[in-house]
């Protein structure tokens, strides 16, 4: 194969979401899997076999035992990272020192100092960082742009309010590496709302709030954890401006996905703002409603109007996940690296990290 145009791969870990990012790799078109490591070589093999059998990439990737001989490759260009993120800082380290570009999984480390250093880690060693928000590469976020810039459908930029949950099982809260803080010690917050703050940012053009609230609503954990991990969590942040952003993120509520961006001549509503419903548009809608008083009559309108993208959401050469892999692919294919996937991945740890330090302190956290 001419690496050249292909960037070759290695994922690093077997989460269940490198199966969805194994098809993604291969149906960006620039890029290939080329091995899989696991902690047994059983497990790399195992998970190999049943990606080959459902999706396969052109030749089938190597099975190793243990991480360190994947980094060791000559022929893997690039990681994919879907480990826990307690163990990420150590295996980013260590890719980045072998030459390896890196695409992380969310939440990127336990605090901003520990995402610091690996992100120095990267440019001290001249490779390419990004965090896996797939939406980030999906181009309905295009259009949603044009309709909030185009002074009319929204106005001027008000309020933004973000739902995101799903109703866990009670075997989550047994085995699921989510309910162990030494593994995800931000809970629901970090496997969650890490999506919500990483929009509001996206729509504030990458500016930070300059305080954040955070309300830590309710814990649990695993019987093997350290400490509990949130399991709801809202938060408050503050932009300059007068703009304003709310989000709530819970394992016990059942699944929603939206955010509402609200403003001085309408709001947008985006259902689906993570994982789009499946089918091949992606879409989103705006309200200028009206209000009319005639006599005894007191008339509320909707004027709705919903806009769609020609976009499959998932398990498509021209979907958001692929998309992300074919964008990374090119950026480091082209020889030059791209800084403001890892600003923008350090911005989302800092507000994070903001939230959750206020929750536990009971005090507004400032960020400027």
């Amino acid at each position: 194969m001419n690496t050249k145009d292909t960037l070759r791969w290695g994922i690093l870990g077997t989460a269940e979401i490198a199966q969805k990012n194994w098809k993604a790799i291969r149906n960006s078109g620039n890029a290939t899997v080329v091995a899989v490591a696991s902690r047994t070589l059983d497990r790399s093999r195992q998970f190999i076999a049943a990606r080959q059998a459902e999706a396969p990439q052109p030749v089938a990737p190597r099975a190793m035992g243990c991480y360190e001989e994947l980094l060791a490759a000559t022929d893997v260009d690039a990681v994919y990272i879907p480990l826990p993120t307690g163990l990420r800082k150590e295996w980013v380290l260590r890719a980045a020192a072998a030459g390896k570009h890196v695409i992380c999984e969310k939440p990127c480390a336990p605090s901003v100092a520990e995402l610091e250093e690996m992100i120095d880690a990267c440019n001290r060693n001249k490779v390419q960082f990004m965090d896996g928000v797939m939406f980030m590469h999906s181009e309905r976020l295009n259009r949603i742009r044009e309709v909030l810039e185009d002074g009319t459908s929204v106005g001027r930029m008000k309020r933004m309010a973000f739902g995101f949950s799903f109703y866990a099982p009670e075997d989550f809260y047994t085995g699921n590496i989510r309910a162990h803080s030494g593994l995800e010690p931000h809970g629901c917050l970090g496997d969650l709302g890490w999506y919500c703050i990483r929009f509001a940012l996206w729509a504030m053009n990458g500016k930070l709030p300059t305080q954040v609230t955070g309300n830590l609503i309710s814990t649990a954990a695993r019987k093997d954890s350290p400490n509990p991990v949130p399991t709801e969590f809202s938060a408050e942040l503050m932009f300059d401006g007068g703009i304003s952003a709310g989000f709530y993120c819970s394992f016990l509520v059942e699944l929603q996905q939206w955010v509402n961006i609200s403003g001085t001549k309408g709001y947008l509503h985006v259902p689906d703002f993570v994982l789009p419903y499946f089918g091949s548009q992606l879409g989103f809608e705006t309200n200028n409603a009206s209000y009319q008083v005639t006599g005894c009559d007191f008339n509320m309108e909707p004027n709705r109007r919903q806009f769609w993208v020609p976009e499959y959401s998932n398990s498509h050469a021209r979907s958001p996940e692929s998309n992300l892999f074919r964008n990374f692919s090119n950026q480091v294919l082209g020889g030059k690296r791209n800084s403001a996937w890892p600003e923008l991945a350090l911005k989302t740890q800092r507000v994070m990290n903001a939230c959750y330090d206020s929750a536990r302190s009971n005090h507004a956290y400032p960020l400027c």
